[in-house]
């Protein structure tokens, strides 16, 4: 069977992507004098929290995800980033590629909100790699990518910061659905208020709450 190993070797914002999206950087390895002609994987991209420190004002940010900084040595888990295929042409010996990741700004996902969370330094990311290999020098063997090949990579906080301010720039998003945004609109128009944010200032004026 052949041997695969991948490696991270950078990650960044992709500028002219029409949402927000990560391009990773990928180097393949395969054994020595392997004809691959082609390659279709699936990876797994992990976010490894607890492989990182946190500021206080990170720690109570994350509380939803992980409850009080005390619980953390045992609540820390593991959140799921993305699914994503990748289809890598032939090759022999090594090659890199492209991962491509489209991303959601939607904080209702936890790794969205994980990401929202942290100010700066690196998020700790776990690559995990399956799939299948076309190899053979004469003709086509069809063989498995071993579930346990993976690759680590410490994304830098200011990549997805870049990211997200290029298509939500200087906002945030928020999914409602469609009784709760009917009845935000309606209150809106009950107290005549310009925009959104004012609704939401008012709304919160209302429970106490300080607005910016």
């Amino acid at each position: 069977m052949t041997g695969f190993t991948f490696t991270c070797t950078g990650v960044r914002a992709d500028p002219y992507a029409a949402g927000p999206t990560l391009v990773f950087r990928l180097r393949i390895t395969a054994s020595p004098g392997t004809r691959v002609h082609a390659l279709a994987l699936r990876c797994q991209i992990r976010i490894e929290p607890a492989r990182r420190g946190y500021g206080d004002t990170e720690a109570e940010a994350l509380a939803d995800l992980f409850g009080e900084r005390s619980r953390w040595g045992s609540s820390l888990h593991p959140v799921q980033f993305a699914h994503v295929p990748v289809m890598v042409q032939g090759f022999t010996g090594e090659t890199e590629t492209d991962l491509v990741v489209p991303c959601t700004y939607d904080m209702d996902i936890a790794s969205s909100r994980y990401f929202h969370a942290v100010e700066e330094g690196e998020v700790p990311l776990l690559m995990l790699f399956s799939g299948t290999a076309f190899t053979g020098a004469g003709g086509f063997q069809v063989e498995p990518v071993p579930w346990d090949r993976e690759a680590t990579v410490r994304m830098p906080v200011k990549t997805w910061q870049e990211m997200v301010e290029q298509h939500f720039p200087g906002s945030g998003w928020i999914r409602l659905p469609r009784d709760a945004m009917d009845a935000l609109l309606a209150y809106r128009s009950r107290q005549a208020l310009p925009s959104w944010q004012a609704t939401v200032e008012h709304l919160l004026h209302t429970a106490g709450e300080r607005t910016p």
